[in-house]
């Protein structure tokens, strides 16, 4: 099976990804797959910094507006979408590019979490539910649930990772059979190469800042009023950023000021924890444009060698 080429473009809020997405879309002949847990709620625009489609100069764009704000959307979903995007955005010889800060999509698809036909639960909540167990319990515990069903498939796969072991467990889930009894275990291969951006703590701080203004001017408030009418709190998108925060003014418990300082914190630490992630999790080529923008020059040299 020859590995399909995908590009990732990753790093904090703020840093510049959905303009580059663009950028090396047009110049590759790519089209774009949002990695962003948040953009794929309808009318919420405004506090998820969704590209637009009069933003988007004629680059196709995926996972943007396909859920209302009372479905939820899973890491397992996003795979399972993200994997049939790619295979459609090669088949038409283009070039897949990934971008979003979400870390755990990125490294949870880089990971292989690939279903063959008949073996995927139509509604993603057996998968959550073992997310959901190892956030708790730990990926070990998770993988020691595989080890007492099929333990030759245990011994094939690392128990930290978590994707290949719950997938594992829902092929058994659904078929009835072992996975290790399948004539390929293979995951989706991918050769990936991910652009991870980013800048100096003050200066990434001061974008963060400078963009919730940005956005109180541009009517987050009112989007985020709206969000609450409908069930804030309650709803799978209302644990957002830029818009949980705004709840207990709406509530009458906070004034709007508090509520706006708070966003810009929560923000700021959603960017440190990203890095981190970026950093700890995944493989990934740094560059820092937003302060040494020669190197644009550098990544679309080194985009061209891998691409050849």
């Amino acid at each position: 099976m020859t590995a399909k080429k995908v590009l990732l473009i990753a790093g904090p809020t703020a840093v510049g990804k959905t303009a580059l997405a663009i950028e090396l879309a047009k110049k590759f002949n790519g089209e774009v797959i949002s990695g962003d847990s948040m953009q794929v709620y309808r009318h919420l625009d405004i506090g998820t910094a969704k590209v637009l489609p009069i933003e988007r100069q004629g680059v196709p764009h995926y996972l943007i507006d396909i859920k209302t704000v009372q479905e939820r959307f899973t890491v397992a979903e996003f795979v399972t979408r993200a994997t049939e995007l790619i295979n459609q955005i090669h088949a038409r010889g283009k070039l897949p590019i990934i971008a979003g800060g979400t870390g755990f999509y990125l490294q949870s698809l880089l990971a292989g979490y690939q279903f063959g036909s008949g073996t995927a639960d139509p509604d993603f909540t057996y998968r959550q539910t073992w997310f959901d167990y190892a956030a708790v319990h730990g990926a070990p515990a998770v993988w020691d649930e595989l080890h007492t069903i099929d333990p030759v498939a245990a011994a094939t796969i690392d128990p930290q990772n978590l994707v290949r072991v719950v997938r594992a467990l829902e092929y058994w889930h659904i078929s009835g059979q072992k996975f290790s009894d399948q004539a390929d275990q293979s995951p989706q291969m991918l050769d990936a190469t991910t652009i991870c951006l980013t800048a100096e703590r003050p200066l990434l701080y001061a974008r963060i800042n400078q963009r919730v203004d940005q956005m109180v001017a541009d009517g987050l408030v009112d989007e985020a009023k709206w969000l609450y009418d409908q069930g804030g709190a309650t709803l799978p998108a209302g644990k957002g950023i830029g818009y949980h925060e705004l709840f207990p003014y709406f509530a009458g418990e906070q004034d709007l000021a508090t509520a706006i300082d708070l966003i810009k914190q929560d923000s700021r630490h959603y960017a440190k924890r990203q890095l981190t992630w970026f950093r700890n999790k995944m493989t990934v080529n740094w560059y820092n444009l937003l302060e040494t923008p020669a190197e644009r020059a550098k990544i679309i040299t080194e985009l061209a060698r891998w691409l050849n």
